[in-house]
């Protein structure tokens, strides 16, 4: 900001014709490293861009429609005459609040964002509302009156300060809130990925790591789930090709999760269970576990012995593909995230006895920022489809179509022959695998490992997971 700027006053109207709330601000003038906004009209499933994916803020320019500083149509506010602009001094980012009925509107940060008064009582973080200790709300969300107002509002140059009807104030870095606002989260990525097809993947470069600095270093586990998050694969290199290393090595990152499969398990072309991918035949590109209400976040593969041709593993970047899909066709995309299907695995073969089904979406996004998060795809375990009306199921299998075309061109197929000794690591909720037919004996191990755990790990490492 110009420090020559005039100060206004701490409370001011609005100038006629200007939208309430409206703060002056200065041209901001890109320097050295800055970074190009990846932010676009329609609410982006992700940030392609490393800047962004490296979690540096990419705000979205809104363009005021009808209706003051364009709120949505419908949203309730006090008449523009009653309304009161106020304004910090141009040091502090040109931050302008707002009382309205029911809320508080704040700019801050080039962000225009609104707060429910039931929201800012109850995100109180004052020591009788929160315990910083174990990090957990003290307070009780249900004894909060529902028509709360403040009955005193005040800004500094960093805090927002509310004095409730009870006397009790609360305090909000105004950073805190424009990244745990609404709209601040709309604008963010949960997970930052770095999208590929063969060519990119290939051009990136992106290393194996030693299995001992992977055992034994932080720098060599982080090294990995940096890239793991960021493409949905890693490999681990030099690891002794036995199943009980290979759970070391899992078991370095998260929590085995035990199936209908077990925990470890040997994997070969005998057809000990009732899975096609227990045969030497190829096999489409899928995604594990579809049939289960959540799918397994994480697998991990280690051919320990391979006595013949063939059998190189197919990956494909589901995401990619589904990112080309809303481009191209976003009725489709939409479709492909609101129609629930069911998948299904039954299995009688020997002892082992299983019906397993499982129920979502091929696409899962997040409603707030349309950010997938899951691909549920395999077509060998897709059930009955008997949840989906007939005027919509032939505009289904449309979208599916047009999804597969994707997943099938030629340039996203990512082809690895696994060796003795590599391991993969795949993110089962992304990256689709698949499988060419093969000669001779081939044994594989691996397991599932939770999600949850081997994104604890890499938060604890200091990465956006």
């Amino acid at each position: 900001m110009q420090g020559s700027r005039p100060s206004p006053t701490a409370e001011e109207r609005c100038p006629p014709g200007t939208p309430p709330g409206t703060a002056p601000t200065a041209p901001r003038t890109p320097g050295p490293g800055s970074v190009p906004s990846c932010s676009s009209p329609r609410p982006r499933m992700w940030c392609r861009r490393l800047a962004c994916l490296l979690g540096l803020p990419c705000w979205q320019s809104r363009r005021a429609g009808h209706g003051s500083l364009g709120l949505p149509h419908g949203t309730r506010t006090v008449p523009t005459a009653a309304a009161r602009c106020h304004h910090t001094t141009p040091e502090s980012l040109s931050c302008a609040w707002q009382l309205h009925g029911d809320h508080l509107e704040l700019r801050y940060a080039n962000t225009l964002m609104r707060f429910d008064f039931v929201w800012l009582r109850d995100h109180c973080r004052s020591a009788s509302c929160y315990n910083a200790k174990t990090n957990q709300r003290s307070l009780d969300t249900a004894s909060v009156d529902l028509g709360i107002k403040p009955k005193a509002v005040r800004v500094d140059e960093t805090t927002l300060f509310l004095t409730w009807p009870d006397g009790h104030v609360t305090r909000y870095g105004l950073e805190w809130l424009v990244k745990n606002s609404y709209e601040g989260q709309k604008q963010r990525v949960m997970h930052p990925r770095i999208l590929w097809n063969a060519e990119i993947y290939h051009q990136a470069q992106v290393p194996s790591v030693d299995c001992r600095s992977f055992l034994e270093t932080d720098e060599g586990l982080k090294e990995f789930l940096q890239n793991f998050l960021l493409y949905g694969i890693a490999f681990v290199e030099n690891v002794t090709p036995t199943k009980e290393d290979t759970q070391i090595l899992a078991e370095r990152i998260s929590l085995i999760r035990e199936t209908i499969y077990g925990r470890m398990w040997y994997f070969t072309s005998d057809f000990s269970r009732g899975d096609t991918a227990y045969t030497k035949l190829a096999l489409d590109r899928h995604t594990d576990t579809t049939y289960f209400q959540e799918p397994c976040g994480i697998q991990v593969f280690h051919c320990l012995k391979h006595e013949g041709t063939g059998g190189r593993t197919l990956l494909v970047d589901g995401f990619y593909a589904a990112e080309q899909v809303l481009r191209q066709a976003p009725d489709q995309f939409e479709l492909l995230s609101k129609v629930p299907l069911k998948h299904e695995y039954v299995e009688n073969v020997g002892d082992c006895h299983n019906h397993m089904i499982g129920v979502g979406p091929v696409l899962n996004v997040y409603p707030w920022n349309n950010e997938l998060y899951l691909i549920r795809y395999n077509n060998y375990d897709r059930a009955v489809i008997n949840t989906v009306p007939y005027d919509v199921v032939h505009r289904w299998y449309t979208a599916h179509r047009t999804l597969t075309a994707e997943l099938r061109r030629p340039e996203n197929e990512l082809w690895v022959k696994l060796k003795p000794g590599k391991a993969l690591f795949i993110d089962n909720w992304r990256v689709l695998h698949g499988r060419e037919a093969f000669t001779g004996y081939r044994q594989l191990c691996g397991c599932y490992l939770t999600r949850d755990d081997v994104l604890n790990t890499a938060r604890l490492l200091g990465l956006q997971a």
